[in-house]
């Protein structure tokens, strides 16, 4: 695929099935880059978007792809210097949330090896899960990371992840033993990143990780006030730094 940085227009949903159903809807953008080669903005424009080591894995590494590297290596991965491509939020103004950044991995020949997805919650944890999708872009893992305050750690994702084109479209279903409880969709328009599609997109979607962690936590309150049970969060260990 073309490995040139890319602006994706988005709306992500979330909802809720059990144990009462619930919807979230909110208006985004993100990036699509080569995390060897991310896009140099002009200087003025450098505070819309900045994609910092520390905000991914361990937060130790020299680089994203560092950091991705050692994690894959960690599981017995080696991309023997693929390509690598990347969907996230980049920092604006200093700030970032990256509820799920993924990473679509080929080898050197173009193949595709693996994807990463990198979840992050609103307590500051961070965990990684190593897909093998199959053809029609569908992996399936067991849930290990505390992510909802209304979901316990159980159940099992399925998510489609095709590779980004001229349109977004993923989709995360976390299905547990009562059925399916919660569906994560992310759809989008690719764009350019030129100046003018970052401006007008940073100007209709001001602070946009700030907004999406807002309003993550917004509607948590919302269900705790319906009388949404809590559910008691563990400690967690995050795979990056296994050994």
């Amino acid at each position: 695929m073309n490995a040139a940085p890319a602006l994706y227009s988005c709306t992500i949903t979330h909802v809720r099935t059990t144990p009462r159903r619930y919807a979230l809807r909110h208006r985004t953008y993100m990036w699509l880059i080569d995390p060897d080669r991310p896009p140099r903005l002009p200087f003025l424009l450098r505070p819309l978007a900045r994609f910092d080591p520390r905000d991914h894995f361990t937060g130790e590494a020299p680089s994203i792809r560092a950091g991705l590297d050692t994690f894959l290596a960690a599981h017995g991965v080696d991309l023997d210097g693929g390509r690598v491509v990347m969907l996230a939020h980049a920092r604006v103004f200093g700030y970032v949330f990256n509820p799920l950044t993924l990473y679509w991995c080929y080898g050197p020949g173009g193949e595709p090896r693996c994807v990463v997805a990198e979840v992050h919650n609103t307590y500051g944890g961070r965990h990684s899960y190593l897909l093998s999708p199959d053809a029609s872009g569908t992996a399936r893992t067991e849930k290990e990371f505390y992510v909802s305050p209304f979901f316990p750690v159980d159940g099992r994702y399925r998510m489609r992840l095709p590779t980004p084109g001229p349109r977004l479209d993923l989709t995360v279903h976390l299905d547990r033993q009562s059925g399916r409880a919660f569906t994560a969709t992310v759809r989008g328009t690719r764009r350019g990143p030129s100046t003018a599609s970052l401006l007008r997109l940073a100007l209709r979607h001001p602070w946009s990780t700030l907004t999406v962690s807002a309003a993550i936590r917004i509607h948590g309150i919302r269900l705790y006030l319906r009388g949404m049970p809590v559910q008691p969060r563990p400690e967690h260990r995050t795979s990056e730094k296994a050994t």
